[in-house]
């Protein structure tokens, strides 16, 4: 595959995603579900096809995102209205973090017949996609 044709391609998805965003904000979709179908359909098992398998790669790529969206978040964010509220919501988010992670872990183990580490490590990956969801609805909703 020539460079042209991969610069090509990407510059399609990036053009995507910026139509997508601007989609959703119209149509009260959340825009992380355009991105994953627009994802969805660019790769290996939808109609584009693009075979990709460079994991070290997709985690760098996933945490430098994480990084920006954290930082942007930071910078938009009116710490006057934030203040009075802090501890309540840093009390009831490490509540409901520690909590679904013992029911999740607790339905794997018993429910779904995990061994214990496989049960805790579903947890874990459960609290993980809350908390990237969580992030990109804090995003959207400062950005509008």
């Amino acid at each position: 595959m020539s460079l042209e044709s991969i610069l090509l391609g990407i510059s399609i998805l990036l053009l995507l995603g910026v139509l997508a965003s601007k989609a959703s904000a119209r149509l009260g979709i959340p825009a992380l579900l355009l991105f994953l179908l627009i994802g969805i359909f660019a790769g290996s098992e939808g109609p584009g096809g693009v075979e990709f398998d460079y994991p070290r790669l997709t985690q760098s790529v996933g945490v430098v995102a994480l990084i920006f969206i954290l930082f942007a978040g930071g910078l938009d964010t009116d710490w006057a209205s934030v203040r009075p509220v802090l501890w309540q919501g840093v009390a009831l988010s490490t509540l409901g973090v520690g909590l679904t992670a013992v029911l999740v872990a607790w339905f794997a183990i018993y429910v779904i017949n995990f061994s214990l580490l496989e049960g805790l490590l579903l947890a874990r990956l459960s609290h993980a996609l809350m908390l990237q969801l969580s992030l990109l609805s804090s995003a959207q909703e400062m950005s509008a």
